[in-house]
């Protein structure tokens, strides 16, 4: 019985979003067909006048709004699509719109919400900060707040996706992948699918470090997330909405969460096969696709994965490139030790042989030994993988893997130098991994509130063209100030986590 799904089949019958939306095409992504041995589809929303499905639900709530109750002025707070979706409806119908945004939120968005005549008020470092803003200004004014996600009006327009596909996909369909922040997507499109055609199969695809709805299905209640990463920024909620998890629970049929490596992968993947570049979240549903084939050795089926958006920050696109090797499985990254003798360097080449080396780093500390970071390139990784270690060990060189360790792939593959050496006093060095927001003064702001109690060893920071980008932090101190600095740490507000005993660390830095 789909009691809470039966009422947005109506709903989305008589959404009017067309008025501003296209009917997204349907395409074959034929290189992907051809590797995975199925038919894999993708349904076009970057095609959308603001190149995201958000301005379906956007516009079918603010339009019901100015018709039924004549307001002239709405509120929202967004870092991306759902802004420039409401942005645009207001636009569209002639009201004003007032947009609260992180500080954080990369200039290109903020500009294309401003060219919309739109009202931008940027606050706080992230969305919680922007939300809570955003709603007090719409008590103080008392003006409508526009749900990115938790509105049934909402959900009913981007349903308005899953009733395309049942009118445009033709043949014996298996499953739809549908990328998961909030759950305005999936609540919408699984309860027209479900109420329509049951034997489609709906899954859930999420980030690995934004889980909530993956959370919330293990413990039977919607569960909070302490913290959420942000590389797929699109569907960073904490939280699945009350209305979407209410509907979601009562159909869905499986959900998976994927890695950066492999949304990275994705994006490549859907390059490849349309010649546009989607955002991370775009490329979400297409990773936990590929993953989930791969997982039950599916073939010969028809899949549809969301291509929900393509509003890529610029910037990002080097850590892309940089991570898809590893999201396609093809790079290995070690950590390979050598004896300090001579001819060491030229044995290890040659047992490296032909493989394509994508890293390779070294410097001497002045030990017996040294520390080297290598990169290699393979194909058929499992297998390759194995063979390669094990001819490396037979040839007597220990290598430590590095290829899933973020602190590696994201700090030491780009620090220069050597290790600490000894600290006066017997000190000691404790190394954390800090996310600081991507906004001018951030790093003063952090130095400011630690009130230079303590002394920084080492620091190492990448704009990695994120709202948030991770500093690998070391502190100089005596052991028994260990938890005072955690203590101050907290203190600051900014997101930390110790990695003192990260293998990649104690292998090149200590």
């Amino acid at each position: 019985m789909l009691k809470n799904s039966q009422k947005y089949v109506k709903k989305i019958n008589a959404s009017s979003v067309y008025d501003v939306v296209i009917k997204s095409p349907i395409t074959l992504a034929e290189n992907l067909s051809l590797s995975f041995c199925n038919k894999i589809f993708l349904k076009r929303e970057d095609l959308q006048p603001t190149h995201s499905f958000k301005i379906r639900g956007a516009y079918n709530k603010i339009k019901n709004l100015v018709h039924r109750d004549a307001i002239n002025h709405v509120v929202t707070a967004s870092a991306g699509n759902h802004a420039q979706g409401v942005a645009y409806s207001a636009k569209t119908l002639k009201i004003k719109a007032t947009i609260f945004m992180p500080k954080t939120t990369p200039s290109i968005k903020v500009e294309e919400v401003k060219k919309m005549k739109s009202k931008v008020t940027l606050i706080g470092d992230n969305f919680d900060e922007a939300l809570d803003a955003a709603l007090e200004f719409c008590k103080k004014n008392k003006l409508p707040f526009i749900h990115p996600f938790d509105d049934p009006e909402v959900i009913s327009g981007q349903g308005t996706i899953g009733k395309e596909i049942l009118e445009e996909f033709k043949d014996d369909l298996h499953a739809i992948f549908v990328a998961v922040g909030g759950g305005g997507l999936i609540s919408g499109l699984g309860a027209y699918i479900k109420n329509k055609n049951p034997k489609v199969k709906i899954i859930a695809v999420e980030a690995e470090d934004a889980a909530g709805l993956n959370q919330s299905l293990k413990f039977g209640k919607r569960i909070k997330l302490d913290k959420v990463g942000l590389f797929a920024d699109g569907a960073a909620a904490k939280q699945i909405g009350l209305n979407n998890y209410k509907v979601i629970t009562e159909w869905l049929d499986d959900s998976i969460t994927v890695s950066t490596d492999e949304i990275c992968a994705a994006v490549k993947d859907t390059f490849i096969d349309t010649r546009t570049v989607p955002e991370p979240t775009g490329a979400l549903a297409l990773a936990g696709l590929k993953k989930y084939v791969t997982k039950k050795k599916l073939k010969k089926k028809n899949l549809i994965a969301t291509y929900c958006g393509s509003n890529l920050n610029f910037e990002s696109l080097a850590h892309i490139v940089e991570r898809s090797k590893m999201g396609e499985e093809k790079e290995l990254i070690f950590s390979v030790e050598i004896p300090e003798i001579k001819g060491s360097f030229r044995k290890l080449c040659k047992a490296v042989g032909q493989k394509n080396i994508t890293e390779f780093s070294y410097r001497t500390d002045g030990t017996e030994s040294g520390k080297i970071l290598l990169g290699v390139e393979l194909t058929g990784i499992a297998k390759a993988k194995k063979n390669f270690i094990n001819g490396m060990k037979q040839k007597k060189f220990n290598l430590i893997d590095l290829t899933n360790d973020e602190i590696s792939k994201v700090h030491l593959r780009y620090m220069t130098g050597g290790r600490a050496g000894k600290f006066p006093d017997k000190k000691i060095e404790e190394v954390f991994k800090v996310d600081f927001p991507e906004r001018p003064g951030a790093l003063m702001d952090f130095l400011n509130l630690l009130q230079d109690k303590w002394n920084i060893s080492l620091f190492h920071y990448k704009n990695q063209g994120s709202i948030y980008g991770g500093a690998l932090v070391g502190f100089s101190l005596n052991k028994s100030d260990r938890e005072k600095l955690k203590k101050d740490l907290l203190n600051t507000e900014y997101p930390f986590v110790r990695v003192t005993e990260n293998k990649g660390y104690q292998a090149f830095l200590k």
